[in-house]
């Protein structure tokens, strides 16, 4: 049991590191500006309400919070990976 927890927490402290990363090239991309800027800020939206709402199905299927952390963090090194192509 304790075991799960810790892999738990230090699975979340990883995604809070992995989420400043995105943080930093969203900062970056958004203070150039222009077109990309503004279909950047609206995938960053539209990201963040279809990730909640896949957190909450996934809960509410009886999955974990493991599970939850373990998808929030695919999807942010995805977009990590998108943010530094280009």
């Amino acid at each position: 049991m304790f075991d799960s927890w810790l892999r738990l927490g230090l699975d979340t402290v990883r995604l809070g590191m992995e989420a400043q990363t995105v943080v930093a090239l969203r900062l970056a991309k958004l203070s150039l500006g222009g077109t990309a800027a503004q279909i950047e800020a609206q995938r960053m939206v539209t990201e963040k309400l279809e990730a909640a709402a896949e957190a909450a199905m996934t809960l509410a299927a009886g999955g974990t919070a493991e599970r939850v952390v373990r998808d929030y963090r695919r999807k942010v090194r995805a977009n990590a990976q998108r943010l530094r192509r280009g």
